[in-house]
């Protein structure tokens, strides 16, 4: 949220506060979570509301924040507990132990296990630490003095303890100055205006035709009223009671609007899910007031523009309802002029702007590609030709067209509801889903066989609070499609003809789908299985298309009929009955007229060589434009979200861009600013502040295809692309946008081998203990530590501190770290076996999500640690047989599957202290396990080389296979092997001294690469980067390599001189035992030597991304390419 916005909900705090709206004051401060209310808490706790007291907490921190975060509610609900117990309430007490303390055993269970034993005595202050426990009402206030302690050193709650200082009544002030302003701007200002409503601008009405000067001393331009009266609008008393709209309804069961995104590919999310912030359109500059700044009126507009440009939002607030505002826009309001041509090459099928980059444009066409532009630097972002990702995933009828008929036709393209993801649906059977990120990088997420036939239309919705896709096809079926899975929610049939589009909305709490057949059949689906609701009859019986307005509060249709007689209608949904009619179109349309609409004000659609327009509550035309000329007979059309540009398709396969004042304005000041002024600028232009990515952090995304990018090095980046929402511990890739000149495009290829320490960002970690090798290295899920584990079984936990070089306080190789200890001094230091060495025992980590605890083992007892402690909780599974690997159950935390020395697996559930279920086939021990949760399975290996398949329901063992060895290596092999999942969970790395290979959920090898050439040293240790595009690779001659996820192809080459110093590295030769990627940052690794030295890594300059290309030819086999057989049978619904 920007700070203006931030600033308006401490106004509107203000204002219900003076209004006495206690209980609103209250829910606002929780739920914006701006401004923590310390009075109203202390109230709380002293009355004794404790459902109130975690209520209000939560809109500002959970008990898994932070230690502080948790000590609050522990105390909090510990004193519950000891006052149910000193009433005598033992039912209710244990209620309190079970419900609300029971998530503290996992962190101290000692203490859990003491507070339990409370229910045993007669008076708990038999207990000797609660001896001193007086009244109920002392204990709180006691309590509260701690709670307090506990809140101000909460980094949560930081500066959120104060209100920012500003006046009295400080919102009627700014309305107040708002009407003076629109007062002086009336042609004929009024010595007493007659303002009856905040809703609409004022304006005086003509008063004989003479302009009556400016009111000289008035209650409107006076001072300021006092605190708790607003000033006197008219003489007219309060104001006029606002009419409420008539409840829309389909047939009685849909009722009032909620607000939506622009366009029909869109549906409105229910409430509760997190949408991206709407901004505001560009400002309709009026004249410069009497009176007011001379200001020349280029310059403020540009002042004005580029404050909004570095804020990365309108700098207003607007209020949207569901009542029509009078029209306040004109025909010049319209994008009308030709500012931009972008040649695409192939016919334009489809076209969306994305909601919130509003110069990024996604472009489908008849051969199968999807491009997306930046408009305002006429660049291709990137282009993708069409190809089937996994042929074998695909039904036979499909795979049997292809060989019939090689061509293929985008339909619809569409971005979801934040532009983190998009659909393409194809003429032919399938969609393919892409994630997308503001660096201008496509990745394929899913590709489903959604229809037989044609797939006509895509869209997106929020059923349940769940993204998904909905789709329609001419086998006369509406899916819906989880976002995530691909995994089949529901089927929708009753149409008799093919479905040619999808329109889903939401309302209230009621989400439902539109959808049009090419008989002229209009149906609503509600998300079960009981049938259509609504049956009715498009005019020209048809192909008919469905949109909604802005604001989701106006429902449209626009059709053609088998003649060629065009209509574009408004409904009204209460009685399915056509509202009114908009005429203008030639008698014989040549094609099936497209259409859009803007601003909850204009419609457009394409029709006789031109685009026309309509404002909405008009049925005559309002304007049109040919473009210049060069148009086909019907052309396709869509406006971005501010209505400032309007982009159109061509006749000769390219794409026109049109643009109001305000749209040429900022095409201008994007395309006039100097590329080093606007680096600064570059992450905030033009673009709404984005959100979590719709799909959430993609580790659990299961696709069937392999995750590919479509890179964009060669490619300027956009200007219009802005930052990514902070994701304080997201394992997403936190990517930020840049510009690249053409010096920098050449530093992306400059340093494919890094030899120096100024190629890089490298820093040793202080460590004053005994150096010992380090076995096991990982990041805290945070990213906010980095925690080592040596051959000696002592833990080193390095945390960072926020700082003006690190405001985050995550790790970086630019700010020097602690190496943190408790007050106490006390080491983490695991049991060792005295029958081996430490040095031959091999060691094992894991670590709990919330970052609290810490499981491992040095070849002894396998032991839990408090991490804020360094306190042993507890010890288990004593050798023989040692513990060698450790990995938690992917749903339940108390389960853990224990690679052993003696081959075995041991399933073992920490909270009963038992071993489920042993696993055995490996002939040597555990070195490795991976669990994928969408395919249900753990995959195991050992130090024999091989890999084990187990299904997790029943432990079962599924598959197994050795690794393959490369040509003329001697089999079988042997040796420590390592596996990781892939983001995609279908995808496994496999990690061995001689190779590093891919292998998909069969455990058949995809594509493997062999050390050679500058890396022929035996591999020490590899990982995924988070976001899954790259290997970071150790070698043991102290070399790391960093691989291209996708084809193994060698990236960039680390030499050890890079990151060790001259005078260590000349006489040393230590290598990276293990490597570490960092949580959030896809450039960042650390990487535990065998010196036992830490070192944190990072690119140089955020240009270099550890270099761009595919230095090496890996050797892979050819992927499938569906070029050579694509499409199906003809299909009856008209082209689009």
């Amino acid at each position: 949220m920007s700070s203006l916005s931030r600033e308006l909900v401490f106004l509107i705090l203000q204002f219900l506060d003076e209004e006495k709206f206690k209980e609103t004051v209250h829910k606002l401060e929780q739920e914006s979570g701006f401004f923590f209310n310390m009075k109203y808490f202390e109230d709380q706790v002293q009355a004794g509301e404790w459902d109130e007291v975690e209520r209000y907490l939560s809109g500002f921190t959970k008990v898994e924040d932070n230690r502080y975060s948790m000590k609050i509610f522990f105390e909090i609900r510990k004193q519950k507990y000891l006052e149910a117990l000193d009433r005598q309430d033992r039912a209710k007490a244990v209620e309190i132990l079970v419900k609300d303390l029971k998530v503290f055993a996992s962190f101290n269970e000692d203490l859990f296990k003491e507070i339990t034993q409370l229910l045993t005595l007669d008076n708990f202050r038999q207990n000797e630490q609660l001896s001193k426990y007086g009244d109920t009402k002392s204990a709180r206030n006691i309590m509260l003095i701690e709670l307090k302690k506990l809140i101000e050193a909460n980094p949560l709650f930081r500066d959120k303890l104060t209100l920012p200082a500003f006046k009295a009544s400080r919102l009627r002030t700014l309305i107040n100055q708002s009407l003076n302003w629109q007062h002086q701007l009336c042609k004929n200002p009024r010595p007493n205006p007659d303002i009856k409503t905040l809703f609409t601008d004022h304006s005086c009405s003509t008063s004989n035709g003479t302009r009556v000067p400016p009111p000289t001393n008035t209650g409107l331009a006076g001072p300021v009223p006092k605190p708790g009266v607003f000033l006197p609008l008219a003489g007219h008393g309060p104001f006029q009671p606002v009419v409420s709209p008539q409840p829309s309804a389909i047939a009685g069961w849909m009722s009032s609007a909620n607000p939506s995104m622009p366009h029909a590919a869109v549906a409105a999310a229910p409430p509760g899910l997190v949408q991206a912030s709407n901004s505001a359109a560009f400002l309709k500059h009026p004249r410069t007031p009497p009176g007011g700044p001379g200001m020349e009126y280029q310059t403020a507009d540009s002042e004005h523009l580029m404050k909004r440009l570095r804020a990365g939002q309108a700098d207003e607030v607007s209020f949207s309802g569901s009542a029509h505002l009078p029209n306040s826009f004109s025909p010049d309001d319209l994008p009308k002029t030709v500012v931009r041509s972008l040649s695409q090459g192939s016919n334009v099928m489809s076209m969306d702007f994305h909601p919130q980059q509003q110069t990024v444009l996604l472009v489908g066409t008849n051969v199968g590609d999807i491009s997306i532009w930046e408009v305002g630097s006429r660049d291709r972002l990137a282009l993708k030709t069409f190809k089937v990702w996994d042929i074998s995933a695909c039904s036979m009828p499909f795979q049997t067209t292809l060989v019939k008929d090689a061509t293929i036709s985008v339909n619809r393209c569409v971005w979801g509801p934040d532009g983190s993801i998009l659909g393409v649906a194809f003429s032919k059977h399938i969609v393919q889903i892409y994630t997308y990120s503001p660096s201008g990088e496509l990745r394929q997420h899913l590709e489903i066989d959604a229809h037989t036939g044609g797939v006509n239309d895509i869209a997106f919705a929020h059923p349940n609070k769940q993204l998904c896709i909905v789709t329609c096809g001419d086998d006369k079926t509406i899916k819906v499609w989880d976002a995530v899975s691909g995994r089949r929610l529901y089927m929708f049939e009753g149409h008799e003809s093919p479905v040619y589009s999808v329109c889903p909305h939401y309302k209230e709490n009621i989400q439902f789908i539109f959808s049009t057949a090419i008989d002229g059949k209009i149906k609503a689906w509600l998300y079960d299985s009981l049938g259509s609701r609504v049956d009715y009859d498009a005019p020209g019986l048809w192909c008919t298309t469905m949109a909604y307005s802005a604001d989701g509060t106006r429902l449209f249709s626009c059709g053609t009929s088998k003649e060629g007689e065009s209509h574009l209608v408004e409904w009204n949904e209460s009685e399915g009955a056509i509202k009114r009619t908009y005429s203008g179109f030639r008698k014989r349309s040549l094609g099936v007229v497209q259409f859009d609409t803007t601003r909850n004000r204009f419609l457009a659609a394409g029709d006789e060589f031109q685009i026309k327009f309509w404002d909405m509550d008009n049925t005559n035309i309002l304007t049109y434009t040919d473009g210049d000329g060069g148009l086909p007979a019907s052309p396709r059309l869509r406006f971005n979200k501010e209505g400032s540009l309007l982009a159109v398709t061509t006749s000769d396969s390219g794409i026109k861009i049109l643009a109001n004042a305000d749209g040429q304005r900022m095409l201008s000041m994007l395309e006039t600013r100097a590329f080093d002024g606007a680096r600064s600028l570059s992450e905030a232009v033009n673009t709404k502040p984005a959100i979590t990515g719709a799909l959430g952090p993609m580790a659990n995304a299961s696709a069937s295809a392999s995750p590919m990018i479509e890179r964009t090095d060669r490619i300027p980046q956009p200007m219009s692309l802005g930052n990514l929402a902070t994701m304080e511990s997201s394992r997403s890739a936190d990517v930020k946008p840049r510009i690249l000149d053409s010096s920098d495009k050449v530093k992306s290829w400059k340093f494919p081998d890094i030899a120096d320490s100024s190629q890089l960002k490298s820093l040793k970690l202080p460590d004053p203990l005994t150096p010992s090798k380090i076995v096991r290295l990982l990041y805290t899920n945070s990213g906010l530590a980095v925690l080592a584990l040596a051959s000696n079984a002592v833990h080193k936990l390095w945390k960072w501190q926020r700082n003006e070089r690190n405001p985050s306080g995550k790790s970086s190789a630019s700010s020097v770290p602690q190496l943190w200890q408790p007050a106490n001094g006390a080491l983490m230091s695991n049991d060792l076996n005295d029958a081996k060495s430490s040095e031959d025992s091999v060691s094992c980590i894991a670590l709990s999500k919330n970052d609290s605890y810490v499981m491992s083992a040095s070849g002894g007892k396998v032991s839990l640690f408090n991490m804020m402690t360094f306190k042993v909780m507890t010890t288990f599974m004593p050798p023989p047989p040692a513990a060698t690997y450790l990995a938690f159950h992917p749903q339940d935390n108390n389960i853990i599957a224990i690679g052993m020395e003696d081959s075995t697996i041991q399933i073992y559930n920490v909270r009963v202290d038992e071993v489920k279920t042993k696993l055995k086939g490996h002939q040597k021990r555990i070195s490795g396990l991976a669990f994928s949760q969408s395919l249900n399975i753990l995959v195991s290996s050992g130090a024999d080389a091989q890999l084990f398949m187990w299904s997790i329901d029943g432990w079962e063992r599924k598959k197994s296979r050795p690794i393959q060895a490369l040509p003329g290596h001697p089999t079988p092999l042997v040796g420590e092997t390592r596996v990781q999942f892939h983001n995609n969970q279908s995808h496994l790395l496999v990690v061995h001294e001689s190779q590093l290979a891919v292998y998909d959920a069969q455990l058949e090898c995809i594509r493997s690469w062999y050390p050679r050439d500058s890396l022929s040293a035996p591999i020490s240790s590899a990982i995924y980067s988070c976001d899954g595009l790259l290997i970071f690779t150790g070698f043991c001659d102290g070399a790391v390599g960093i691989f291209d996820a996708e084809s193994l192809g060698l990236r960039c080459r680390i030499a050890p001189t890079a990151y060790i110093s001259a005078s260590i590295s000349s006489n040393n030769s230590a290598f990276p035992v293990v490597i570490a990627a960092h949580p959030s940052d896809p450039y960042q690794f650390a990487l535990g030597m065998s010196d036992g030295a830490v070192h944190v890594i990072e690119s140089s300059e955020a240009e270099t991304k550890w270099g761009g290309s595919t230095s090496q030819d890996n050797g892979v086999l050819p992927s499938i390419a569906s070029s050579s057989a694509m499409n199906s049978q003809p299909s009856e619904t008209p082209s689009r």
